[in-house]
C-alpha cells in the first residue's frame, strides 16, 4: 500500500515498498551459498573439461584425428598398435540400444501401470520397491548376468547364434534392466502431472482407460518421457562395471554381432586406467582421448534431448 499527500489541490502518490526495511542477513547469505553452489557445479565441470582436454590434445598431436575417429582397429596395447576408436564406440552404441530395447517397454509399462490402474496403497509399495533395483551395486549387476543371466538366456533362446562367455547383447539386457526405475519413475512422474480433465475428456468421449493411457496422457506427458529415454540412455552409455565383467574386452575389429564379445569405451577406460601404465605415455593418453570422445557423446545426447523437451513441452494451466 501507498501513502497519499494531499499538498493544495493536488494529491501525490507514494508507493511503499515491499522489501523488509531492515537488512535479512538470513537471506543474503542463502543466496551467496546458492550462487555458491552453482558456481561450483560450473568450475567442476570445467576442471572435468580441462582434465580431458589436455591429454586429449597430447594425444591428437601424435595421432591424427581423423584416423582415431574412423579407424577399425582398436589395439593401441599391441607391438603393432592401431588406435581407431570405432570399434569400442560401436560397441557401446550396441549395449545402449540393447538396453533400450529392454528398458524402455519395461519402464514405460510400469509407468503406465503406476500412473493410471494401480491403487494408491499398492502404488506406495510398488514404485520404491522398483526403485531399489536402481541401487545395487552395479559389480552385483554384470556378476548376475554373467553366471546367471548368460545361461538362463542360452535355456531359453537356444537357437541364437551364442557364441563366447561374454557378450555384448547379455550385457546390454543387463544394463537394460538396470536402468528400468529411471524410465519407470520418472515417465509415471510425467503421467501423473498430466491435469485430470483431459482424462476426463477421453473418457467422456467414450474412451476405456487403456485408450486415454496411450492417446491422451502418453502424448500430454511426452516431453517427461523423452526426457526419461534420454536420461537412462546417458546412464547406460557411461556405464562400466557392467559391460566390463559381462562384455569383456572382446575383439578389437569393428564387430556389429551382439553374439560376441566386443569392448566399450567405459571398459576401456576402466580397465587400462590401472595404473599399469606409464604416465605420460600415449597409451596413457588413449584414456583421455575416449573420455573425451564419451563426454562429447553425453552433451550431443543432452543438448538433443533439451531441444525436444522444448519442442513437446506442454503447458497446462
Amino acid at each position: 500500500m501507498g501513502k497519499v499527500a494531499a499538498s493544495g489541490s493536488e494529491a501525490r502518490f507514494t508507493p511503499r515498498l515491499l522489501e523488509a526495511a531492515n537488512p535479512r542477513y538470513g537471506e543474503r547469505a542463502i543466496k551467496v551459498f546458492l550462487a555458491a553452489c552453482a558456481g561450483l557445479s560450473i568450475a567442476v565441470t570445467s576442471g572435468i573439461v580441462v582434465s580431458l582436454l589436455l591429454p586429449a590434445l597430447r594425444f591428437f598431436a601424435e595421432i591424427p584425428v581423423l584416423e582415431f575417429l574412423t579407424g577399425t582397429l582398436w589395439a593401441p596395447a599391441f607391438a603393432d598398435a592401431s588406435f581407431g576408436v570405432l570399434p569400442i564406440v560401436v560397441g557401446t552404441l550396441l549395449v545402449t540400444a540393447i538396453a533400450l530395447a529392454v528398458s524402455v517397454p519395461i519402464g514405460l509399462a510400469s509407468a503406465i501401470y503406476l500412473a493410471e490402474y494401480a491403487p494408491t496403497r499398492v502404488r506406495k509399495m510398488l514404485k520404491p520397491a522398483l526403485e531399489v533395483l536402481a541401487g545395487i551395486p552395479t559389480v552385483a549387476i554384470g556378476l548376475f548376468a554373467l553366471f546367471f543371466l548368460r545361461p538362463f538366456l542360452e535355456d531359453v533362446l537356444p537357437f541364437l547364434p551364442w557364441g563366447p562367455r561374454q557378450t555384448i547383447g547379455v550385457a546390454g539386457v543387463a544394463v537394460g534392466l538396470m536402468i528400468v526405475p529411471i524410465v519407470a519413475s520418472i515417465s509415471e512422474d510425467a503421467m501423473r502431472a498430466v491435469p485430470r480433465s483431459l482424462r476426463e475428456g477421453g473418457y467422456a468421449l467414450g474412451a476405456g482407460k487403456l485408450k486415454v493411457s496411450t492417446r491422451v496422457v502418453i502424448p500430454a506427458a511426452i516431453s517427461g518421457i523423452t526426457a526419461s529415454v534420454v536420461l537412462a540412455a546417458s546412464r547406460a552409455i557411461g556405464e562400466t562395471m557392467v559391460v566390463l565383467i559381462a562384455a569383456g574386452a572382446g575383439n578389437p575389429k569393428l564387430l556389429f554381432d551382439p553374439f560376441e564379445g566386443v569392448q566399450t569405451m567405459t571398459a576401456y577406460i576402466g580397465g587400462t586406467a590401472t595404473g599399469d601404465i606409464p604416465v605420460g605415455s600415449l597409451i596413457y593418453d588413449t584414456i583421455f582421448a575416449v573420455g573425451l570422445l564419451l563426454f562429447v557423446m553425453t552433451l550431443a545426447m543432452n543438448l538433443l534431448a533439451m531441444r525436444l523437451v522444448r519442442r513437446f513441452r506442454e503447458a497446462y494451466e
